[in-house]
C-alpha cells in the first residue's frame, strides 16, 4: 500500500535530505487504523509544504532538532507518529596527502560518506581512495563550485601547506557545519586566525575550528594521527547540547535493507515492526524496524529473545485477524538478547503495522 513511500524515502536519504514519515494512526477502541502516512523533506517542512495541522509542524520540528522518533497527539482522537530519518554524515577531506589515505579509510568504517578533495590527479583519485564516495580533482578555489555543504557535514582540512588550508578555511567557515577542523601546530594556527580576524572573520566562528585536530592521545603516525581525528569527529557526531553541556546521543536507527523490502511485491501478508521508544539497556534502539511475514520468514531484529518471539507472535495473530496496528510494550528487564549476547534491563513501545 505504500510501497512507493518507502522507495521516495530510500532515494531521498540516499541524495543526503533529511526526511519525515508521518504516520496517522485512528485510535478507535473498537476498530483502530492507519490513516494514511506522509513523507516530507526538509525542504518540505521549512516552506510548510503540506497543509497539516500546526502541532505536526511543531513535533516534525521537535523531532528533527532532537533526531529522535516523536508522537503528537490530536484533538481527534488520532495520534501521529513523526519518524525522523538523518542521510549517513558526511565527511569532506580537503587534502589527499597521507593522513587522508588512513582517515578516508576509519571515517567510511565507522559510518561516514567520505568526499576527498586535491589538486593533484596522483593524490586524488579512486585507486588511492577506493573507500570514498566521491574524490574531486580541482583546484581548491574551483572545488566548491562542486560542493554543496549541508548543515550535517564535517569538514577536515589537511592540504599540503599553509596558503591552501586559508583558502579552504576562509570558503568553509561562513557555512553551517557540524564539524571544521584544521591540521597545523598551535603557531600557525594561531597566525592564520588572527589573519582572517584582520580580515574581517568572525571571531567567533574561528573560535568553533578544531584546530589542532584531534583527540590528544599523542598521536605520530599517519594512522594514530588519522584516529585520532576520528575520535574527534565520532564525539562530535554522537553529542548532542542541552542546557550548554554535552550529552550522549545517536540518531535513531535506519534499517535500510528492512526498508527497502518492504517495496518489495509479495502476496503474503507481512508486518512491520518499529521501534519508537526505548529506555534502559536494550539490544535495538528507537528506528530499528523488522518484517514478519504470516508464513514464518523474518527479516532484521528487534532485539531477539522471548520478547520479539511474543511481539512476532501478535503480529501474526493480527495478520490473521485482519487487524491494522497495535503499540506494544515490552518488559526486558533480565532479558538475554542471544543476537547480541547481552542480558537487558530496559522496555520498548512497538509499532506493529499490518501491510
Amino acid at each position: 500500500m505504500y510501497n512507493n513511500l518507502y522507495n521516495d524515502l530510500l532515494k531521498k536519504v540516499n541524495e543526503g535530505n533529511q526526511c519525515v514519515m508521518l504516520t496517522f494512526l485512528n485510535n478507535n477502541e473498537t476498530n483502530p487504523s492507519i490513516k494514511e502516512k506522509i513523507l516530507l523533506t526538509k525542504s518540505d517542512i521549512d516552506n510548510k509544504a503540506h497543509p497539516i495541522h500546526k502541532a505536526i509542524y511543531e513535533g516534525i520540528d521537535k523531532a528533527i532538532s532532537l533526531e529522535q522518533i516523536h508522537t503528537v497527539n490530536l484533538e481527534n482522537n488520532e495520534t501521529v507518529l513523526v519518524e525522523p530519518y538523518f542521510p549517513k554524515p558526511r565527511l569532506i577531506i580537503f587534502g589527499g596527502g597521507h593522513i587522508a589515505k588512513p582517515l578516508c579509510e576509519f571515517a567510511n568504517r565507522v559510518g561516514f560518506l567520505v568526499t576527498v578533495v586535491d589538486d593533484r590527479p596522483y593524490f586524488a583519485n579512486t585507486l588511492r581512495f577506493p573507500e570514498a564516495k566521491e574524490v574531486i580533482c580541482e583546484d581548491f578555489k574551483k572545488s566548491f563550485e562542486n560542493i554543496e555543504f549541508r548543515q550535517s557535514d564535517f569538514v577536515v582540512i589537511v592540504t599540503r601547506g599553509h596558503r591552501h588550508d586559508g583558502l579552504v578555511l576562509r570558503n568553509v567557515i561562513n557555512h553551517d557545519l557540524r564539524y571544521i577542523g584544521m591540521i597545523g601546530s598551535k603557531r600557525r594556527v594561531k597566525g592564520l586566525k588572527e589573519e582572517l580576524i584582520s580580515e574581517g572573520f568572525s571571531k567567533e566562528a574561528l573560535e568553533n575550528i578544531c584546530s589542532p585536530i584531534g583527540m590528544d592521545i599523542f598521536a605520530v603516525t599517519p594512522d594514530e594521527i588519522a584516529i585520532s581525528i576520528v575520535g574527534e569527529l565520532i564525539s562530535f557526531k554522537n553529542r548532542r547540547v542541552v542546557n550548554n553541556k554535552a550529552i550522549k546521543h545517536s540518531y535513531p536507527e535506519f534499517d535500510k535493507d528492512v526498508i527497502s523490502k518492504i517495496n518489495n511485491e509479495d502476496p503474503m501478508p507481512k508486518a512491520i515492526l518499529t521501534i519508537i521508544s526505548s529506555k534502559g539497556s536494550v539490544p535495538r534502539k528507537a528506528g530499528a524496524k523488522m518484517i514478519a511475514y504470516l508464513d514464518g520468514r523474518t527479516l532484521g531484529s528487534i532485539g531477539g529473545g522471548c520478547s520479539e518471539a511474543e511481539i512476532l507472535n501478535k503480529a501474526r495473530k493480527m495478520m490473521s485477524d485482519g487487524s491494522s496496528y497495535s503499540i506494544e510494550h515490552v518488559d526486558m528487564t533480565g532479558e538475554v538478547a542471544e543476537s547480541v549476547g547481552m542480558v537487558c534491563g530496559g522496555t520498548m513501545e512497538v509499532l506493529i503495522e499490518i501491510f
